[in-house]
């Protein structure tokens, strides 16, 4: 079987995983939910790790799946946001406003997703040519997606906040790598 398409079906396994552990609770709903964000920033996660990787050890063939890992963050960011619709809102631009007002984290969930849109739409080869060097700055715009994702998980949480911090934590490390190391010895010295 070809790299490409183990990890093809790896970056699919969730997608049944959270359907048989959403069915086993009380609220398989919200279950959809909260599964479905946590794979859009768990994937996210990985596809930001692949340049370190690369850099670090070495592993040049890591970046040729980057694109692919960034299309299934987009995948379940979307899945997150039609469960959200769904299961939490009803598709109602009534109950929509009422909760955006008394959840402000929604609005980073949602700008980080409105700012995948794009990223999702020029993932292919036609679009890359069509953009040429445009693409790569348009693509920039992952790090700012990072940080809402991460903002609008940490926002979102009522109680125990360890596996948020975890995931902010490995965000910062990840962003940080990609600062130049003059830059980043000046941050972390302060």
């Amino acid at each position: 079987m070809p790299l490409s398409l183990l990890i093809f079906v790896l970056a699919l396994l969730p997608l049944p995983l959270m359907v048989w552990q959403s069915s086993q609770g009380p609220d398989p709903g919200k279950a959809l939910v909260l599964l479905s964000g946590l794979w859009a920033i768990r994937l996210l996660i990985i596809t930001l790790a692949l340049t370190p990787i690369k850099r670090w050890l070495g592993f040049i063939a890591v970046l040729r799946y980057r694109r692919m890992m960034g299309l299934y963050v987009w995948f379940y960011a979307s899945l997150h946001l039609v469960t959200v619709l769904t299961y939490l809102l009803g598709w109602s631009w009534a109950v929509f406003l009422e909760e955006f007002s008394e959840r402000p984290y929604m609005a980073l969930g949602i700008t980080a997703w409105l700012l995948l849109l794009p990223l999702g739409l020029t993932s292919n080869r036609w679009m890359m040519k069509k953009l040429g060097r445009r693409w790569k700055r348009l693509h920039r715009l992952v790090y700012v997606i990072a940080i809402l994702a991460c903002g609008h998980f940490i926002w979102l949480i009522r109680s125990d906040y360890a596996e948020a911090l975890v995931y902010a934590l490995l965000m910062l490390v990840l962003l940080l790598s990609r600062l130049p190391a003059r830059t980043r010895s000046l941050l972390i010295s302060e």
